[in-house]
């Protein structure tokens, strides 16, 4: 699977090409965390343990847009297709 590690060896990778896999890579980590802690918000009987859950999902969302920040910043072409696709009407 993609997440599970590089495609190509490492020693034939720049090192812009590998930290944008390491971003890309904690991105989806950060996603799939906000999933897990909305599945738990909504199987919890407790409202005091939902609150705890939906704020760590939140914590997960900010994680999330900082990494994709970064990517928009550091991949030019993926700031155009960004503002292309994003907050539009």
């Amino acid at each position: 699977m993609a997440h599970e590690g590089l495609h190509e060896r490492e020693e034939s990778l720049t090192p812009a090409t590998l930290d944008m896999h390491r971003a890309l890579i904690s991105l989806m980590e950060e996603f799939e965390a906000v999933d897990w802690y909305r599945q738990r918000a909504d199987a919890c009987n407790d409202a005091e343990l939902r609150e705890i859950l939906l704020h760590n999902m939140e914590e997960e969302m900010e994680h999330a847009s900082m990494i994709l920040e970064w990517l928009r910043r550091t991949t030019p072409r993926l700031d155009e297709i960004l503002r292309i696709y994003l907050f539009g009407e």
